[in-house]
């Protein structure tokens, strides 16, 4: 794959999958717009550091990715800055579990603001780019838990099934404009946040798994580095599941 003179834009990446996801765009050639909340600045800093240690260019922009002024910042200072945007990387996402009869109104709105309107709002503002080139790749970061919904995460599981249907969305609407969208579904995988499982869950969700082991970030990063590149240049409207059978049931 190579990913040399693109420009990548990638929500969330401070740490974790986002952050996997940046540098391994970088490592394929692509100079890399990372992005996050004001409160992870320090460490979007360092992943943008990164970056330019393998000798790409990085752009480090806060942003809170559910406001359409933050974005719109955002993507106006990307393509000022980068003079292009090619791709398209909606990582952005929280959790808030709780049973349904428990959730608040603030732990839905949260959880589908950033998990799904960011999606919406970062995709919109950099399609205007796209289409004139004639060429964009749109990955956006679902879940296993949109496919097969969990319990304790009803706002997260539908935030994640809309980004399914949200992308096919955009595949049938900006195929003709040679824009891909497609989807990464991720299972289990080691983040600070399954870090905070306890043992006896570990091994639930372990059981469900026919590979028998956890992914990785780089896991992920890999599959969404081959949607963007040429490679899969006939590929759209897809989901690709990172999870080792996980959605098999």
């Amino acid at each position: 794959m190579d990913l040399s003179n693109k420009v990548a834009i990638v929500t969330g990446s401070a740490r974790g999958i986002g952050k996997a996801i940046a540098l391994k765009l970088a490592e394929v050639g692509a100079d890399i717009v990372v992005n996050d909340i004001p409160a992870a600045a320090e460490a979007l800093e360092g992943t943008a550091g990164e970056i330019r240690a393998l000798n790409r260019n990085a752009l480090a922009v806060t942003a809170d990715v559910s406001s359409a002024t933050d974005v719109a910042r955002m993507i106006e200072t990307a393509a000022g800055t980068m003079g292009h945007i090619d791709i398209l990387v909606n990582n952005a996402g929280v959790t808030r579990d709780q049973l349904v009869m428990r959730m608040t109104d603030e732990d839905w709105d949260t959880v589908l603001n950033i998990d799904l309107k960011s999606a919406f709002l970062c995709t919109r503002a950099v399609l205007r780019y796209m289409m004139k080139q004639r060429w964009g790749r749109v990955v956006s970061i679902a879940s296993v838990v949109g496919i097969m919904g969990n319990a304790s995460q009803a706002n997260y599981a539908a935030a994640k099934a809309g980004i399914i249907g949200f992308t096919r969305s955009i595949a049938k609407e900006m195929g003709s404009r040679g824009i891909t969208a497609n989807a990464v579904a991720p299972g289990f995988i080691e983040t600070k946040m399954t870090e905070q499982l306890d043992e006896k869950r570990r091994q639930a969700m372990l059981e469900r798994i026919p590979l028998g082991t956890t992914g990785t970030p780089r896991d992920v990063a890999e599959a969404v580095a081959f949607l963007a590149s040429e490679e899969a240049r006939y590929i759209t409207g897809q989901v690709l599941g990172v999870d080792g059978g996980m959605a098999l049931g």
